[in-house]
């Protein structure tokens, strides 16, 4: 009774926190957030689930329940995962949103999901077909955000790599630590049983079709596809001493890849734009925003190492000074010239013929060793 009293105290709190992070946000986020609120409320019913979650024995042939890849994702069992999914979106909306836009913002939503339900479905399959267990295929039911919630950790790698979050003994805990450490956490999770088998298949498999997407196929208003950046590859969501070997497999599946036509292979493109200033090179998936963040974080670092570097005496100066008057002097030398002016005589009238050149101008120059 007493949990029930302090909730109700604390209502006018949670609304005011909830609308502030719905506030300035395109009307696609509050559509979204609202359809999860209410959908949440259909998870009682057990028909509900069944018809609007996906089935991987329903959605693969012959029965083809093709609507529920569209609708499974606003459709959560538990309450805190509603709590989840709106922060995510609302966050979405604050962050991503305002650089990429609200269309290609829901262009993203629809691909990643569209692409969870298929690829989750895909890989149920694949573990019926090595276990011949038929519930893997009729009894699970894929649904929620858990893709989405990856796909967002992965575009806040992409535009704020190094950020840091936490501080740990450990080492700091940036952007481009969140999508494989919340996986890993997922994976604890449901060997404890705090959460279904579903939740990490859907996030690695939101974190595999967003990366793909926005590594190789959205389009940017400079008129390139996909960020080819180094710090965006495969590789990078890895540990350094993982890198290696992740790099040589990543590359080799991206060449199987590029060779049946999937993905493309990368080119980097220089425009050699002429320019009064100097050269203009402009590679795929940097844009102006990102350029100038780089900037600004390099400067920063500067500072800050300028900061802690300790003025040192000035006994360069001293030095200089002393070696200065070891060295002997140098005679200078002057140079006069004397240039004489014509007289007036020889001026011309007006209205006459042009004069001679005159022939008395003389330059004399008399070098002259100064005193000393």
């Amino acid at each position: 009774m007493a949990s029930v009293r302090g909730f109700s105290k604390n209502i006018p709190f949670i609304r005011q926190q909830f609308l502030a992070l719905l506030g300035n946000t395109s009307a696609s986020v509050k559509f979204i957030c609202i359809v999860v609120l209410c959908s949440y409320f259909l998870s009682f019913s057990e028909e509900a689930v069944r018809v609007l979650s996906v089935t991987p024995g329903y959605l693969l042939p012959p029965v083809f329940w093709i609507w529920t890849a569209f609708t499974y994702c606003f459709l959560e069992i538990h309450f805190w995962e509603v709590c989840v999914d709106v922060i995510t979106v609302g966050l979405c909306g604050k962050l991503i949103e305002p650089l990429w836009g609200a269309l290609e913002m829901m262009t993203f939503f629809a691909i990643v999901n569209m692409g969870v339900a298929i690829l989750s479905a895909f890989f149920y399959l694949i573990l019926y077909m090595c276990t011949f267990n038929t519930d893997l295929l009729f009894t699970v039911h894929i649904h929620g955000l858990a893709g989405y919630i990856a796909g967002v950790s992965v575009a806040v790698k992409q535009i704020m790599p190094d950020h840091m979050l936490v501080k740990t003994p450990l080492g700091k805990l940036t952007n481009r630590n969140i999508p494989l450490s919340v996986f890993f956490m997922s994976l604890i999770f449901w060997l404890v049983g705090l959460l279904e088998g579903t939740y990490p298949t859907m996030f690695l498999s939101g974190l595999l079709i967003s990366w793909t997407y926005l590594r190789f196929y959205q389009y940017h208003s400079n008129g390139t596809r996909g960020d080819m950046a180094d710090n965006f590859t495969f590789a990078s969501f890895f540990p350094n001493v993982l890198q290696p070997p992740i790099a040589v497999l990543g590359n080799t599946i991206h060449g199987f890849l590029v060779r049946i036509g999937v993905c493309r292979r990368t080119v980097r493109k220089f425009d050699m734009a002429a320019a009064p200033s100097g050269i203009t090179i402009s590679l795929p998936g940097i844009d102006p925003h990102d350029m100038e963040r780089r900037r600004q974080i390099a400067l920063k670092a500067l500072s800050e190492r300028l900061s802690k570097v300790e003025p040192q005496p000035s006994t360069a100066t001293a030095s200089w000074e002393q070696d200065r008057t070891k060295i002997p002097a140098v005679p200078s030398t002057s140079q006069s010239v004397t240039i004489p002016i014509p007289s007036e005589e020889i001026l011309p009238k007006p209205n006459t013929t042009l004069p001679q050149p005159p022939t008395d101008k003389k330059i004399i120059i008399e070098p002259e060793l100064s005193k000393t």
